[in-house]
């Protein structure tokens, strides 16, 4: 029962993974094709690299969010305390990632809707 469970948490957290490339494959599509629209249409001001940094971000937050979603569930079926150890680095670097990235995109956010009246 227990390698039963071992190997569907391997399967899920492996297609969480693939979903993570999915993500940043396709906004990383999406950044480039806004940094050829903002270069063609003559718009390199800050104010269209910063919308395509922020869509960019928004994105990224995702797909660190279902990385450390893939981690946990892999820390449930680590065979050893250095394979925990591991992951538990790699997840303390992902949300550190996410949590610096999270209070960029609130303070750019902030600038970009004015100040609330």
């Amino acid at each position: 029962m227990e390698e039963i469970f071992q190997e569907v948490a391997a399967t899920i957290a492996l297609v969480i993974e693939a979903f993570v490339v999915l993500v940043l494959a396709y906004a990383s599509a999406e950044a480039v094709v806004g940094m050829v629209r903002a270069v063609t249409g003559h718009s390199l001001g800050t104010g269209a690299r910063r919308e395509v940094w922020f869509r960019f971000a928004l994105w990224i937050v995702l797909a660190l969010e279902f990385a450390l979603a893939a981690d946990i569930i892999r820390s449930a079926i680590a065979p050893s305390w250095e394979s925990i150890g591991q992951l538990a680095a790699i997840a303390a670097i992902r949300t550190g990632l996410n949590w610096f990235l999270v209070k960029d995109i609130e303070a750019y956010n902030e600038k970009r809707e004015g100040p609330d009246v």
